[in-house]
């Protein structure tokens, strides 16, 4: 299987919004928090064209119960892979047989929650980073896959390695403001 990579498209910032305005409608609930994560979220950055978003709740206990209110909105839950993550609720939503849009459903301040906004605000802020996920993408577009999670998986090194500086990068901004803090005290 060959996974489809393509240059980034402007209009999947406009497709998310809407989807937002979707979810916001359906879920209305102040403890709910939709964001863009993913390769789409990220200007510049070649992706699967999928559109993927969190929804996180403050609340986890209540995520069984938005299952319905999300699926009115025309996505599948692939209620399967919670034996692999119980802490996550997935969604796809198809367009004529093609994945448009995908949601994993977290706590707010969960490990999944922060690491994907830590990845992307990182590469968001680091242009330089984008060009090298870009191209290790596009190379690994070029082979033969069982199935997209072993594309996924072939990404792994390079996403752990993002998420370890954007960590370091987050800590010295902390321990900075913590000194700007001290200092004004």
């Amino acid at each position: 299987m060959k996974v489809s990579i393509v240059e980034y498209r402007p209009q999947w910032r406009e497709m998310f919004e809407e989807e937002k305005q979707l979810l916001q409608t359906v879920l209305s609930e102040a403890s709910t928090k939709v964001e863009h994560i993913g390769s789409t979220s990220i200007d510049g950055l070649a992706a699967k064209p999928i559109i993927d978003i969190m929804v996180g709740l403050t609340d986890f206990s209540v995520a069984d119960d938005r299952v319905p209110r999300i699926e009115t909105l025309g996505y599948e839950y692939i209620k399967k892979y919670e034996d692999e993550m119980p802490f996550r609720r997935y969604f796809m939503k198809n367009l004529n047989g093609i994945r448009t849009h995908q949601i994993h459903m977290v706590e707010i301040n969960s490990e999944f929650w922060a690491r994907h906004l830590l990845f992307r605000d990182y590469l968001r802020h680091n242009p330089d980073m984008v060009k090298k996920y870009a191209a290790l993408k596009k190379q690994l577009a070029e082979r033969e896959w069982e199935d997209v999670n072993e594309y996924a998986d072939a990404k792994t090194e390079f996403i752990r390695s993002v998420e370890h500086k954007a960590k370091e990068q987050a800590a010295a901004w902390a321990q900075h403001n913590n000194s700007l803090n001290r200092s004004a005290s």
